[in-house]
């Protein structure tokens, strides 16, 4: 049996946003009408593909190994096929996927989202933030459009990069510290305690590779794979934690801490838009790596004055 690439379209969609209303909606069809083609392809699969648990379809061992299948031929679809209509920002109605750290998402989003309102009011963004093995594997597929930040160990033979600002490493502490006034030294840093972040992949894991390449040791009393609730953390304690100089920016505006440079010298992290190669020639995959670059390239949104949300950013204390 010949199968219509429309249900593609809609099993694709329903990976995409994990319920029949999210496809709906992206698809621009009826509830009913999705449920209809849902209906179609557990018939031409003989396999229910998604059951319900809470508010989301979960896909099953089937439609598991039909995720990445699916996705290569609808990238294909709108990468290489629908191409050659060309796109236009003040019309189209498409939602781009983009990967970010909850970092990323803090610093560039804010930004992005506004530009993206003003210049294209019909297109949505989606940020996720997968793995590194993962991340190639949908950049290939064409489920995600665009990855922001900085990622070690990618290939570079498959991907475009380019760079948008350097990113230094700065030590967070909170004002009263009672050792800790105005500078930061080697003791200091060394008799304080410790909040860390792991994140395999991105710009922590250069700091944390060179404090082991000098030799260091730490008191670490805590350790966390996410930077949100660090500076909260450090603001009501005398723990010390480092972090890039964006997080430490923002957070000074919202919390009594200090931002101090480091008793040592660790060499600033890239970050870069990445993009697939089958991506490249995508016009609408073409307007959004533009739309970065003219926000980010050559500066941190976090201090620029040239950002549309940061440079009119009140700090709530």
């Amino acid at each position: 049996m010949i199968l219509d690439l429309n249900l593609l379209r809609v099993m694709d969609a329903i990976f995409a946003h994990g319920s029949i209303s999210g496809a709906a909606r992206a698809l621009g069809l009826s509830q009913p009408g999705v449920s209809l083609a849902l209906r179609r392809l557990r018939e031409h699969f003989g396999d229910d593909l998604f059951f319900r648990q809470g508010s989301v379809m979960t896909p099953t061992a089937l439609a598991e190994q039909l995720r990445l299948p699916v996705a290569r031929i609808m990238g294909t679809v709108r990468n290489e096929i629908t191409v050659a209509g060309g796109f236009d920002p003040l019309k189209a109605e498409r939602s781009f996927v983009i990967n970010l750290s909850d970092l990323g998402e803090l610093s560039f989003l804010p930004d992005l989202v506004a530009s993206c309102a003003a210049a294209a009011p019909r297109v949505t963004l989606r940020s996720v933030d997968v793995g590194l093995d993962e991340l190639l594997r949908e950049l290939t597929a064409g489920t995600i459009d665009l990855a922001v930040g900085h990622l070690t160990a990618m290939d570079s033979t498959s991907l475009f990069e380019q760079t948008l600002f350097d990113h230094e490493f700065v030590c967070l502490v909170r004002e009263g510290h009672p050792e800790i006034i105005d500078t930061l030294s080697l003791d200091h840093y060394l008799g304080a305690d410790h909040i860390v972040v792991m994140q395999p992949g991105r710009s922590q894991e250069r700091f944390e590779n060179r404090v082991r390449e000098l030799g260091l040791e730490r008191r670490i009393a805590l350790q966390s794979p996410h930077f949100m609730s660090v500076p909260l953390l450090v603001s009501q304690s005398d723990m010390i934690t480092v972090v890039p100089r964006s997080v430490g920016t923002i957070y000074t505006k919202l919390l009594r801490l200090k931002v101090l440079p480091l008793p040592f010298h660790v060499d600033p992290v890239e970050l870069k838009q990445f993009w697939h190669r089958r991506a490249h020639a995508d016009p609408g995959v073409i307007w959004l790596r533009k739309q970065v670059a003219d926000l980010f390239r050559g500066r941190n949104p976090t201090e620029s004055s040239q950002s549309p949300f940061w440079s009119g950013f009140r700090a709530l204390r």
